[in-house]
């Protein structure tokens, strides 16, 4: 049974400042468990009821700190899901160190002011899928360990890195080095008629609007995708998440010899 204390801990979780403080987030449900503990990631809690844990194998159980065996009730006063699962896990946030001149010897996402979670979830996702290891993102992004984001990744936040970090200076390096930086635009020329490298910055603006004013001056390749119409009323343009998938396939259709 889970104490009142722990309960409000977990809740408290659900807020940034908390999670920074604590360097501290959760998951949710019984997949992403399994893929975390999977993964060797150190757990501090899992909390689940009894027929998860018991069916755990003991190789598993390596990485937890503690185990809290819980009701589905007690599951659901501290979960962020309205149906929750049979298991959640509080878990150490990773403490990676930004190197950019590492970062920019390959191909890399930036994204700017991305708001909402689910895109930058995913946004992750597609980065996995399509074999891209490292994302920065904006001071002003949504944050990356916020409950809904976690859930969007379906897991793919354990092969990607994300970072935070000012993408001015991060664009600015890039051009001082001669690493190309694609910008996502509408009156960019399109991606399909463009040569994409295996090295540079793929950058992904804001929801409704677009690359900050301050990062234009640092893109050198200005990219579209093009679509079969333009600007008709409910289909004005993709969404960063959907928009994110079509550009990373590309980019990986033009240097499919990349080992990734």
């Amino acid at each position: 049974m889970i104490s009142k204390n722990k309960a409000r801990f977990i809740i408290s979780l659900q807020n940034k400042k908390v999670r920074e403080e604590e360097g501290l987030f959760v998951i949710e449900g019984d997949k992403l468990v399994k893929e975390f503990m999977s993964a060797r990631v150190p757990i501090k809690t899992l909390l689940a009821k009894k027929e998860f844990i018991s069916a755990l194998p003991a190789s598993l159980k390596e990485c937890v700190d503690e185990t809290e065996d819980v009701t589905y009730d007690e599951l659901k006063r501290v979960s962020s899901l309205k149906t929750p699962h049979n298991a959640m896990a509080v878990v150490h946030i990773p403490r990676r160190i930004m190197v950019s001149e590492d970062l920019l010897d390959e191909l890399c996402v930036a994204l700017d002011f991305i708001q909402d979670p689910g895109n930058l979830g995913t946004i992750i996702r597609a980065a996995a899928w399509f074999g891209l290891k490292n994302i920065v993102c904006s001071k002003e992004c949504v944050d990356v360990y916020n409950p809904k984001v976690i859930q969007a990744t379906m897991g793919a936040i354990l092969h990607v890195n994300v970072y935070y970090s000012d993408l001015k200076l991060f664009t600015r390096l890039a051009n001082e080095k001669n690493i190309p930086v694609f910008g996502t635009l509408l009156d960019g020329e399109s991606i399909y008629r463009q040569k994409l490298g295996s090295r540079g910055i793929i950058l992904l603006g804001n929801e409704s609007k677009g690359i900050s004013d301050e990062l234009m001056p640092y893109i050198t390749h200005k990219i579209m995708i093009p679509g079969v119409t333009r600007a008709k009323p409910g289909i004005e343009s993709l969404n960063a998440g959907m928009a994110a998938s079509v550009v990373f396939s590309e980019f990986l259709r033009q240097n499919c010899n990349l080992q990734y």
